[in-house]
This record gives C-alpha cells, sequence and structure tokens, in this order.
C-alpha cells in the first residue's frame, strides 16, 4: 500500500513539475489573453466567446498545458517549442512531432477556412491561442542544446530550479499581482506605434526577437544562485515579451474572425 502512495506521488509531482516547465506559468497565460481581450473589436471578441464558450480567452491559454495528464493528447507535445539557432526558422531541425512555428500556422488556417465541429474549432482555438502565448517566452525558441533551458539548473530565491521555469512563472508569481493588476498596469504602456510595429513583424522576426534576448537570458553568476539582480536586470524583457504576445494574439483573431491580414 505504501509503494502504492509513493507511486502516486511520484507521479503526480511529476506531472506538476512537467506542466510547470512546458509554457508561460498560468499567470503569463492570463495576462497575454486578458490585455489581447482588451485590444479586440466587440464583435470580434463577441465571435471569440461564442467559440470558447464558458472558457474565458484568459483561461483557454492554460486548456493546452491543462490536457497533458491526457494520453490522447501526446501528440500535441513538441508543439509547445521549436529550435532556432540564429533566429531562423529550419524545418529540418525540428521535432518530427511537430513544432510551434508550424503548428501556429497550421492551426489558423484551419480556423479560417472553417467546416469544423463546434468542439474541433474550440479546441483549435484554445490551441492557437496557447501557442502563440507560449512562443513569445524566449527559451521556447530554443538553442537545441538545453531543452530551452529546462537543463540549465539554477538556484532561484534559495530554492533548486531551472532558468526555463524561472522564465515561465517564477519571476511573474514574483510580483505578487494579479493577472488583472499586471494586464492593467501593461495596457497603460502600449501605444500606435508600438501595436504597428508589432503587427508589422513576421513569424520570422518573432524567433529573431527572441534570440536577440539570449544573452540576457542566459547572463547567469557563476554560482547560479538567482534573486532580485536577475529580476530587475529582465523584468522589462518578460513585460516586454508579454505586450508582443498580446498584440500579435489580438491580431490573429482579428483575422480570423474578422477577416483582417496577417503573416
Amino acid at each position: 500500500m505504501k509503494k502504492i502512495v509513493s507511486l502516486a506521488l511520484c507521479l503526480v509531482l511529476s506531472l506538476s513539475l512537467s506542466q510547470s516547465v512546458l509554457a508561460w506559468g498560468q499567470l503569463g497565460h492570463y495576462v497575454v489573453g486578458y490585455l489581447a481581450q482588451k485590444q479586440l473589436k466587440k464583435s470580434t471578441l463577441k465571435k471569440v466567446n461564442t467559440v470558447l464558450g464558458p472558457m474565458s480567452l484568459g483561461r483557454s491559454g492554460t486548456w493546452m498545458d491543462e490536457i497533458k495528464s491526457d494520453r490522447a493528447y501526446d501528440y500535441l507535445n513538441s508543439w509547445h517549442y521549436l529550435t532556432s539557432e540564429h533566429g531562423e526558422f529550419n524545418a529540418e531541425i525540428q521535432e518530427k512531432g511537430g513544432n510551434a512555428f508550424e503548428a501556429i500556422q497550421q492551426l489558423k488556417a484551419e480556423l479560417k477556412a472553417g467546416n469544423l465541429s463546434p468542439e474541433d474549432e474550440s479546441q483549435k482555438l484554445k490551441m492557437l491561442i496557447h501557442l502563440v502565448e507560449d512562443i513569445h517566452q524566449p527559451l521556447h525558441v530554443g538553442t537545441g542544446k538545453d531543452r530551452g533551458g529546462n537543463d540549465e539548473k539554477v538556484e532561484y530565491f534559495g530554492r533548486s530550479s531551472n532558468l526555463h521555469s524561472v522564465w515561465d512563472s517564477g519571476m511573474i508569481d514574483g510580483w505578487s499581482m494579479s493577472y488583472t493588476e499586471i494586464g492593467d498596469e501593461l495596457y497603460r504602456r502600449l501605444n500606435p506605434g508600438m501595436i504597428e510595429a508589432y503587427r508589422a513583424a513576421t513569424m520570422e522576426d518573432w524567433l529573431k526577437e527572441a534570440v536577440e534576448l539570449r544573452p540576457l537570458v542566459y547572463n547567469l553568476p557563476e554560482n547560479k544562485k538567482l534573486s532580485y539582480n536577475y529580476g530587475y536586470d529582465t523584468r522589462d524583457a518578460v513585460e516586454e515579451r508579454l505586450l508582443a504576445a498580446s498584440v500579435r494574439l489580438a491580431q490573429i483573431l482579428e483575422e480570423i474572425y474578422s477577416g483582417g491580414r496577417f503573416f
């Protein structure tokens, strides 16, 4: 009986850890969805809400992580990330099961084409929302050498962690703010020039943005002990990534449900 309990606890812990290191944490996803919602036309938001049903735009961003415990969705595991050496997309070095770059394009095309059942459309939209958000977390555009920072072991405020987890949730959770508080603060900074610049970027540009942040992301002390200094040095970049993701998510949703243009 003790063995069964121990195995069960190990399974729960492993599932919890795998979910915590594979995407923006829940707070990050909620922030991006909340910000995108504030930018959508009322008519577009109404259509999006109809497709998502009882789940909000912010909440929908976490769905693709939550279904990892269902083996029927194992084929989605590699969709959360991609590998890029210098900011380019090279299909030959990606996982065979798919990647975030091509999955976003595929899902967007399928949603634009329509002719989906309500259940299929809802699931594909949740996937698209999640992946657009994920690809703006710099470590989801990996080097191919350390599993997107998962193998870069660090100590974060005295606790064992890894670099990917710190970027996913460690720093954002440490702000001790709700997603609406963060979203409202960031929304104040958006201006027409920023929105235009974000929207003008191609998906290849998204990858280049992530690669350009690598020197900052990997600027670690020799002892790998991270605390206030690392958070202070990187906070602007984290906030900028959340803003960029929200603008581009809103842009894609407008294109799908209002006929706008995108990549």
